[in-house]
């Protein structure tokens, strides 16, 4: 396994894992990622992975991935919070990681390098969590997380509904 930045090829794969949390999603509802109702298409992946490109080119953006035998198998970003000033400071974390590549330590090491990389370039770093998803949490606050909020019925799949816990953590 080899953490690194992440690069322009590693589109097609991280299209190919975003993709594969949707099946994921229909055996297990309660996988604590946001994604939209319906399969996107590639046409919005190119748009949306161009635009948060550009971000890490930016520097509104740090992003890392796991690579294993030459195919990115998750990554992990901090995007600027916002364009207004007064919200420069602030960055949203996020992380995944393809199934069969998840209690291998791949998120530990993502953390630990985009935590290191954004030191100097973000303030607070926040997330949001399933509230029933106990080792995510547990890992976010190995590295200093806190809980700062609860949202009661922040998401429905289907008939049910699944709370999220807001996470932060102050690193300038």
């Amino acid at each position: 396994m080899q953490i690194r930045k992440l690069e322009w090829k590693d589109f097609h794969d991280l299209v190919d894992a975003y993709l594969s949390y949707h099946d994921e999603v229909a055996t297990n509802p309660t996988l604590g990622l946001m994604l939209y109702a319906s399969m996107p298409t590639i046409a919005s992946e190119t748009a949306w992975f161009s635009k948060f490109y550009r971000g890490v080119l930016e520097g509104d953006a740090v992003a890392y991935v796991a690579e294993v035998d030459g195919k990115a198998v998750g990554m992990c970003s901090v995007e600027r919070r916002g364009p207004a000033d007064e919200q420069r400071h602030r960055g949203n974390f996020g992380i995944a990681i393809r199934k069969e590549h998840r209690d291998r330590g791949i998120g530990t090491a993502l953390i630990s390098k985009v935590l290191e990389e954004c030191k100097g370039r973000f303030e607070v770093i926040e997330l949001t969590v399933f509230s029933n998803n106990d080792r995510a949490k547990h890992l976010y606050s190995k590295f200093g997380f806190k809980k700062t909020g609860h949202n009661p019925r922040a998401v429905k799949r289907g008939s049910t509904y699944y709370d999220e816990d807001y996470m932060a953590l102050a690193i300038g």
